[in-house]
């Protein structure tokens, strides 16, 4: 558990043992201080920060956190290193005692500190200024102190930045401490001379002593074993043999000899600086040579006699020291041309881990969980240092675009020409990191060997274990980003353990025929519901585990011969279990926890498991406030018990694995539905299970977040050739814009050089082709699985959610994220793939036996297809998440509706054609079939119709309004004096509300079209009252954005990042599809009487004009016949674009308006209402006239919200005012 500590950075009265000199065997004349230097835990820090158990990695937790080591200088030149883990916001360097630092004021800023900070590239004392260059992540920067000429320089990567303080204050009573403020979650490592230093500087000393003596002696007593090994010695036969027969087997001389040495050398090895200078260093030099692993048997005796002659803490901790240094050392080594830092250290951990016994060790007791570092493979932040220039010495984007702004297929010759060259560049590093990614999937099959049974268990159950509890930390924590393995690092795991357990899968395949090949593979349902493996608490299609066991207790008896022990069916709430598990004291608590659950205890156990830059563990949470910012997280609940047999993950053997001699192992209680024939080895298929899970968890996620990379290129090109093109067009007599032109001509080919280059990385190691593939699979894995699944019956509400997550978003991944390197209708089966994907979700759509609301429904909803889905749809927006349900609907009429063929909004189109990240739309696909079905659905069910339609414009209402309010606040921010800035945030959400508006009102626009009798036929119950509110709404919406000078068109003008898809196009469209239908179309399509068709048309023309807000201007506005000059500006049919607005469809709308000219010069001379009958809010409709109505719109309305209704409703209001109101007031 977690230790709090508080403390404060105190004065120079303080006295304790830090102030005093070195011991007399080893004096040091100018260094004060304990003989092992660390990070000052006890008083000598300032904020909130996470210190790990070494005392030398930090991480900081509060806005600015401040630490100084133990140790002080005061003459003497000296040096300290500092390895970045994150590139943030940190100012390291050197204070003095009387140095007070605050939340605001770290190193740096007082007059007796001094610092550099590499994000800035700035340095600090009081003032700051320019220096020194930009740190990344990885690099180790040294702080050099010169305390006898004063001076305070920094390097960063062993290369000198230059002298960065000179005259620093010196002379009696003052001495400097390494120290270092940071911000908010960034990390450091320190090295004040526990290990090697990196890059040591000739003259300077480390702050901690080398071991020298010991040094001297461990090189000595390696070579002398190195030279008795190199005689005639069978260490293996030495290991078989009891050890009372050594003198009849292998020379005694030598073994006397051997034991003679370890008896010096055992006792060194538990030291970190020796096991890295001396024995990883020795062991890489066997390696240097080159050929395989296998032809350097030394190092596997050399494993043997460590294990023979040292006791097994010493050999235990040695091992532990030798991996984490190799863990460091991979995941901070430099990335140059040919990886070969990357290679070297991963061909020495294949080497230790082919030792059974050694890798045993290690997996069960330090691997995890950062073996993971072992798999990533990081892309480089400066392309020069890595070498790319020389790897891929042509550079190439596209130069040619359509007017959407997407990449055209026409290039000339030298554009081809220069692609091929940077293609076969790219194929060259491709090469080189295959290399590296080969070494790793060897380290994983020896971790997935289940054939190692001579020293115990096998290596691949240590590893299941140890990864399932792996998942479940990253299940648990998810609200604790800190406590995850980065989703960079699970992207590069997932694809060599697919790569490893598709191995194993085809060996086992071809060892036994009647097996499933790795193509074919799937997770059997059984996994879901035995119990053998523990999912944790993430939820199953069905709802919770604890549900599913009490209600469909009898089908797993019937079908699957599971008999579920009452006493193991817990009734009991949640919040009943909470209440007892706080109840339960700490210490107790930890009794019943299952062995290794103790470290989860816990938000605090392991804050940042893999920000420590040491890769130790967090034990130490310092803080300076009077109380902890940080609540500790409730410790996880006990195993609930809901199996069959109750096992901790770290209890299970082979055989619950496995299984034998009748017993299935994890594959128990198999239901009749399922084949009885071999799928794999068990075990293949709970890893196959952690990796599906291992996707869902951040992945999906991080493969998203990459793509940015390819956008940027993008957006450059795109800029880089608009700036070309003006260059050409640039007038001679304006040498001065040419200059600029040309500048930023340069800076955009000089970026995108760059970024060609590490989108050539990043497509290798992440979107390639083999990557792919594995994605693929995945893919294939969930929907077979799901199938499987679908055949029990009642027992698929057993299947884990994330399987239909996994399904979903792996083929959003292979369709947006990997193309257009890699196209998907390329994959094998890729036709038949996506048929059973869609089937899957078109009959799961709205299938009882899930429930969840959450992604996998909203997943669900991406593919449509049945009566049955369609009704779900049409269901009243009140009652589900409303939003993903209408982009649906959009998504059925994009294409058939006024002016809605494009794909992206054409305004942009002629505002920033350069920007391509702009907003965008999918092509428009309709669906005919399912539009038929839903007019069928609106005919038939009045009542469902009446609600849907009803929920729909107050949905409407809401978000326009909500939109109107919001560019109100923006416009008012922009019109003060001072400076001022919006929140993107509530830009977003802004914009959002315009897209949901309109979208709203082409869903309207499709329910006109289809069903028009809805708001025509009086005859239906709620028709009247639909066409009311329908043209009050529109009225509203055209009066909003079609007055002049107003609101919506300022904001519009000011073009403000976060609402480019808020203009006059998308919207006025929308409303013009709308009032298009039932005033022109409907004459057209309608299969009434002729005179009915007329005088249903004129009654809407006349609910239409008799509302208040109606205005015959805002009409004349959309063929730009107003008499304002705004009309030009927001006129969208007679200046559009062909391509978006259509001949016939521009005459409709001039049809429309010569029809209500008419219409409304005749309403204009009809006799007015006498004023006792008008409405008192409006003073336009007749309060008697709605009578009938009134009692209609309750019943509606009370079904929404019957408490407000009954408290607000007024009969002296029409039913028109009534619904404004209440809309205003947020029913």
């Amino acid at each position: 558990m977690s230790e709090l500590l508080t403390g404060t950075v105190h004065g120079p009265h303080q006295t304790d043992t830090r102030a005093c000199p070195r011991p007399p065997d080893q004096p040091v004349d100018g260094c004060l201080g304990p003989l092992t230097v660390v990070l000052d835990h006890t008083s000598g820090f300032e904020g909130l920060l996470f210190v790990d158990d070494d005392l030398l990695g930090v991480i900081g937790h509060s806005n600015f956190s401040s630490i100084r080591a133990t140790t002080c200088v005061y003459r003497g030149k000296w040096a300290y290193e500092v390895l970045i883990s994150s590139q943030g916001l940190m100012q390291i360097g050197w204070c003095t005692l009387n140095c007070r630092f605050n939340q605001e004021e770290g190193v740096g800023d007082t007059p007796d500190s001094y610092a550099y900070d590499g994000n800035r590239v700035r340095k600090w004392n009081v003032t700051t200024t320019n220096y020194g260059k930009s740190w990344a992540a990885g690099d180790i920067v040294s702080c050099l102190i010169d305390l006898d000429e004063g001076t305070i320089t920094f390097c960063l990567n062993g290369q000198s930045l230059g002298t960065a303080f000179s005259n620093i204050k010196m002379g009696p009573g003052v001495a400097y401490f390494p120290a270092i403020s940071l911000s908010f979650k960034e990390s450091v490592a320190f090295n004040f001379g526990s290990r090697p230093l990196r890059y040591p500087v000739e003259g300077y000393l480390p702050l901690q002593n080398p071991p020298t003596a010991d040094l001297l002696r461990a090189h000595k007593l390696l070579g002398y074993i190195k030279t008795v090994l190199s005689t005639t010695l069978d260490t293996q036969e030495v290991l078989e043999k009891d050890s009372a027969c050594w003198s009849l087997h292998g020379e005694p001389t030598i073994l006397v000899t051997l034991v003679h040495i370890f008896n010096y050398f055992a006792p060194l090895m538990c030291k970190v600086y020796l096991v890295e200078d001396v024995l990883m260093n020795f062991l890489l030099g066997i390696l240097e040579g080159g050929g395989s692993v296998d032809e350097h048997p030394l190092i596997q005796q050399l494993l043997d006699l460590f294990w023979l002659l040292m006791e097994d803490y010493e050999v235990n901790e040695c091992l532990k020291q030798l991996m984490m240094s190799l863990l460091r050392a991979y995941r901070f080594s430099p990335i140059i041309p040919d990886l070969g830092f990357q290679i070297h250290y991963l061909r020495l951990t294949t080497a230790i881990l082919r030792h059974e016994k050694s890798r045993k060790y290690l997996l069960s007791n330090v691997l995890y969980p950062f073996i993971v570092v072992f798999f990533y493979i990081k892309t480089p932040l400066r392309v020069k240092e890595a070498g790319l220039e020389e790897l891929i010495p042509t550079t190439w984007w596209p130069t040619r675009f359509d007017k959407e702004g997407k990449e055209s297929k026409d290039e000339s010759a030298e554009e081809r020409m220069r692609r091929r060259a940077y293609e076969r560049g790219c194929q060259r590093l491709k090469k080189r990191i295959e290399v590296v990614e080969e070494l790793q999937v060897q380290i994983l099959k020896l971790m997935l060997n289940n054939k190692d049974k001579g020293t115990g268990e096998a290596s691949r159950y240590i590893f299941l274990n140890k990864f399932r509890k792996f998942l479940q930390e990253n299940a648990s924590n998810r609200g604790h980003p800190t406590a995850l393995c980065p989703p960079e690092y699970m992207v590069c795991f997932l694809h060599r353990l697919i790569t490893a357990v598709r191995s194993y899968w085809d060996e086992g395949k071809m060892k036994n025929p009647g097996c499933v090949s790795s193509d074919e593979a799937y997770v059997p349902p059984q996994l879901f519901y035995n119990g053998k493996v523990d999912y944790f608490d993430l939820q199953r299609l069905g709802g919770l585990l604890s549900h599913l066991k009490k209600t469909l207790k009898d089908d797993l008896a019937s079908k699957a011969n599971i008999l579920m022990d009452p006493a193991e069916i817990q009734a009991t709430s949640m919040d009943d279990l909470d209440e007892e598990e706080e109840s339960v004291p700490n210490c107790l608590w930890k009794q019943r926890q299952p062995f290794g659950a103790v470290a989860m205890g816990g938000a605090l156990a392991r804050p940042s498991w893999l920000s420590s830059p040491t890769l130790g563990r967090a034990n130490r949470f310092l803080s300076t406030a009077a109380v902890s910012l940080m609540t500790p997280r409730r410790p996880l609940a006990p195993p609930e018990k809901v199996k069959v047999r109750t096992l901790a993950v770290e209890q299970r053997t082979e055989e619950d694995i496995e299984g034998s001699h009748g017993n299935d192992g994890l594959l128990l209680g198999r239901p009749l539905e399922e084949p009885d024939h071999p799928i794999t080895e068990k075990s293949l298929l709970e890893i196959l299970d952690g990796i599906v899970m291992m996707y869902n968890l951040s992945v999906h996620q991080q493969l998203g977040k990459m793509v940015v990379v390819s956008d940027d290129v993008h957006e450059y090109a795109v800029a880089l050739k608009d700036t070309e093109e003006k260059i050409a067009r640039c007038p001679a007599r304006r040498p001065d814009i040419l200059e600029e032109l040309q500048k930023s001509q340069k800076v955009f080919a000089e970026k995108l050089n760059h970024l060609s280059r590490r989108l050539a990385w990043i497509n290798a190691t992440i979107y390639c082709k083999d990557k792919m593939l594995d994605v693929y699979w995945l893919l294939r894995v969930c929907i077979l699985t799901i199938q499987h699944a679908d055949n029990t019956g009642t027992l698929f509400a057993f299947t884990p959610e994330f399987y239909l997550n996994v399904a979903m978003n792996s083929y959003s991944s292979l369709k947006n994220y990997f193309s257009p390197s890699n196209c998907m209708d390329q994959l094998p089966g890729y036709e038949d793939t996506l048929t059973q994907l869609a089937a899957i979700l078109a009959k799961h759509f709205a299938d009882p036996r899930i429930v969840g609301t959450g992604d996998v429904t909203e997943s669900l909803c991406l593919s449509p297809r049945r009566v049955s889905m369609m009704r779900n749809l049409l269901a009243p927006y009140e009652q589900r998440p409303w939003a993903q349900t209408n982009w649906i609907l959009v998504r059925l009429w994009r294409g058939c509706g006024f002016g809605y063929r494009y794909t992206r909004l054409p305004h942009l189109l002629k505002t920033k054609p350069e920007d391509t990240n702009l907003p965008s739309l999918q092509k428009p696909c309709p669906s005919l079939l399912l539009q038929r079905h839903m007019a069928e659905l609106l005919s038939l069910d009045k009542d469902m119709a009446a609600s849907f339609l009803n929920s729909v414009l107050n949905q409407l209402n809401w978000a326009f309004s909500e939109f109107i309010g919001m560019i109100q606040e923006i416009q008012q921010a922009a019109e003060r004096p001072e400076r001022n800035f919006v929140d993107t945030r509530q830009l977003k959400v802004c914009a959002t509300c315009f897209d949901l508006s309109v979208s709203l009102l082409r869903v309207l626009e499709m329910t006109v079209t289809l069903v028009p009798q809805i708001f025509l036929d009086w005859t239906r119950p709620s028709a009247e009252l639909l066409l009311r509110r329908l043209a009050q709404l529109l009225n509203q919406v055209l009066n909003r954005v079609t007055a002049e000078r107003n609101l919506f068109d300022r904001v519009v003008n000011l073009r403000l990042p976060g609402l480019e898809s808020v203009d006059h196009y998308p919207i006025l469209v929308a409303v013009t599809g709308i009032l298009v239908r039932i005033l022109v179309d409907y004459r057209l399509c309608a299969h009434c009487p002729q005179n009915e068709v007329e005088t249903e048309v004129s009654r809407a023309a006349s609910v239409l004009l008799s509302d208040p807000c109606f205005q015959l201007h805002s009409i004349q506005h959309l063929l730009g016949e107003g008499e304002t000059s705004l009309a030009a500006a927001v006129c969208v049919v007679s200046h559009a674009d062909t391509d978006y607005i259509h001949e016939e469809e521009e005459q409709k709308v001039e049809q429309m308006l010569a029809f209500l000219t008419i219409e409304s010069k005749q309403a204009a001379a009809s006799t007015p209402t006498s004023e006792e009958d008008l409405c008192p809010i409006c003073y336009a409709h007749s309060i008697s006239a709605h009578s009938a109505l009134l009692l209609k719109g309750i019943n509606i309305i009370i079904h929404l919200d019957n408490e407000h209704v009954v408290k607000d409703f007024s009969s002296s209001q029409c039913l028109s005012c009534y619904h404004f109101t209440a809309g205003r007031n947020g029913m």
